[in-house]
């Protein structure tokens, strides 16, 4: 199994899980986050005084899947994601050793 976590723009939230219904992934975990790379911040005015914001709003989307689905689903989330602008996000796969549902007792493949 692989655990797919992205970091996109707020607004592209609805494109990508039309796009992983689409390939049947049926659920994930949505985080409401903060941060920047190459993107850094801006300055904004507020009651007439500048400030810098740093860390800009993004969503953390993360996503468990079988590992012959992984692929497809990192692909179906650039796609969807994507503006072609900086900012656009991250995705970070990595391996997940065991999952278990917690109301069946389920395993791995089967809990997910």
């Amino acid at each position: 199994m692989k655990k797919i976590e992205a970091v996109i723009k707020p607004f592209k939230l609805d494109d990508v899980r039309d796009a992983l219904a689409d390939i049947g992934v049926s659920g994930m975990t949505v985080t409401e986050v903060k941060g920047f790379g190459r993107q850094k911040g801006h300055t904004e005015t507020y009651r007439g005084a500048e400030y810098v914001v740093d860390f800009l709003p993004k969503l953390k989307l993360e996503i468990v899947v079988a590992e012959k689905d992984a692929d497809a689903c990192v692909e179906s989330i650039t796609n969807a994601a994507k503006t072609g602008q900086i900012g656009d996000g991250k995705i970070f796969v990595s391996d997940v050793e065991r999952t278990i549902r917690i109301r069946t007792g389920e395993e791995d493949e089967s809990a997910i």
